[in-house]
């Protein structure tokens, strides 16, 4: 009796292998219920099964039957034609068995990344965050948040869900990129997908490719200044290998970007090593997608000029990178003892005014505080000349704060600085021959220089000596 139920046991349990086996059909998570695609675009679908299954995928919004098989190495993929923004609809996929994707919409998808400060949520209790989260009820927004994972090597698949945007998914999700994807949505109509890639306390060279610091020294040099801390890899390459390599046939509209204040400690690197890493993903996603960043807040970091120089090399990556934008977050930090200013609100909407106005160009947004541009001298004087500026400068106080000004001696002084319309004049009685000025050039200042918009300008200097 026994050995006739060892042998059913061996058969019903063979069977259900065999079944399984050939009923192995499998799609990675950034393809899930509730996912939001990139409108009117070609979208590389692909999942696994086993090899030479035969697969039939059919979206909803035209009914096609698009058919493929899986290969040699348990992959297959479809390319989808996206129509114009809308939904919901759903995606069949049709093997030894079925796969049914619901709710999906067609519409605009951003990646928000970078380290706490794109991390920071609603449950770090920023301003107002409870009234925030009572009326964060957005069908038409979508979230997929990674898990943090880091790898040696580029993976093939994140982890994750989409999720539809309601109070009880909202607070634990970006702040900033919440806010970013709900100005997108009240400007746009549109619906639109946040994909949340975020480490905190990681550096610039955890998201960049390996192979981008094998072919430059300087750069691999500067990536070993970093020291090795318990809340976060710093080795080159290990948080794109884990947490964007693997998205990289995932259409996107663009990419949002805080971080740096991790690499204060080796920030004469970061410039290179921060352009460097923008045009990789773009090669990976084989696109020049528009990627915008927040400029590192003032903070009290300790000696030296850390945080004024990544706020600098911020600023020419975005002199030197196309189609990249910067926000200016000096006036609402708060507390500089905080790294984590509390105001995501304002820097998700700074973003979005980045986006809205490049992006998908709408008219009569201001979406940048000034910028240095150039200077003259005038006798005694400095004239700052800046663009963004051309409606007027104004300041918030009784006078200019944060302007220093040196002459040959490269001793720099407190100066006076004077709005003339669109340029600033500096000067001090010291400086009888000045050839530097620097606006709030260090660590924890905060400048009170705006445009007539009311966006700040960024922190500068005009020499390029070497800082002490």
């Amino acid at each position: 009796m026994m050995k006739k139920i060892s042998f059913c046991f061996i058969v019903t349990f063979s069977f259900l292998f065999y079944f399984s086996v050939n009923a192995f059909i499998r799609i990675p998570d950034v393809f899930s219920d509730n996912m939001l695609l990139q409108q009117q675009t070609i979208i590389h679908f692909n999942g696994f099964a086993d090899p030479g299954q035969k697969i039939s995928v059919i979206p909803g919004w035209n009914g096609d039957t698009l058919k493929t098989s899986a290969t040699s190495n348990a992959k297959w993929a479809v390319d989808l034609n996206t129509p114009k923004a809308g939904g919901p609809y759903q995606i069949t996929v049709i093997g030894d068995s079925t796969i049914t994707i619901q709710n999906v919409l067609i519409g605009e998808v951003w990646i928000c990344t970078g380290q706490s400060n794109m991390e920071f949520t609603a449950d770090w209790h920023f301003n107002n965050y409870q009234e925030e989260i009572n009326n964060a009820n957005h069908p038409e927004i979508r979230f997929f948040h990674i898990q943090k994972i880091e790898a040696t090597y580029p993976q093939q698949e994140v982890r994750g869900k989409w999720e539809v945007c309601t109070p009880q998914t909202m607070h634990s999700f970006s702040a900033a990129g919440y806010f970013f994807g709900r100005t997108l949505n009240e400007s746009l109509h549109q619906p639109i997908g946040l994909i949340e890639s975020c480490w905190g306390g990681s550096p610039v060279e955890a998201w960049t490719p390996e192979e981008v610091f094998k072919n430059n020294e300087q750069l691999a040099i500067s990536a070993a200044e970093l020291t090795p801390v318990p809340w976060s890899p710093v080795r080159p390459g290990v948080n794109y290998n884990s947490m964007i390599a693997p998205i990289t046939n995932f259409t996107i509209a663009g990419t949002i970007w805080y971080q740096g204040e991790s690499n204060v400690t080796n920030a004469s690197g970061y410039k290179a090593t921060f352009s460097e890493m923008i045009q990789a993903w773009r090669m990976r996603w084989k696109k020049e997608f528009p990627f915008y960043f927040v400029q590192i807040a003032p903070y009290n970091y300790g000696k030296g000029y850390g945080g004024a120089e990544v706020r600098e090399a911020q600023l020419q990556t975005y002199r030197s990178v196309p189609n990249t934008g910067m926000v200016v977050v000096t006036d609402i930090t708060g507390d500089t003892n905080n790294i984590h200013p509390k105001d995501k609100l304002d820097v998700g909407k700074r973003l979005a005014a980045w986006a809205l106005a490049n992006a998908y160009h709408k008219k009569n947004i201001t979406f940048s505080g000034p910028l240095y541009r150039s200077m003259q001298v005038n006798g005694n004087k400095a004239i700052i000349h800046f663009d963004f500026a051309k409606n007027g400068l104004t300041k918030k106080g009784e006078r200019l704060t944060d302007f220093l000004i040196a002459g040959d001696d490269r001793q720099f002084y407190p100066a006076t600085a004077a709005i003339s319309d669109t340029t600033v004049e500096v000067y001090c009685p010291q400086v009888a021959h000045p050839i530097a000025v620097r606006m709030g050039f260090s660590n924890t200042a905060i400048p009170n220089l705006f445009n007539k918009a009311g966006l700040p300008a960024s922190p500068f200097r005009t020499d390029t000596w070497d800082l002490k």
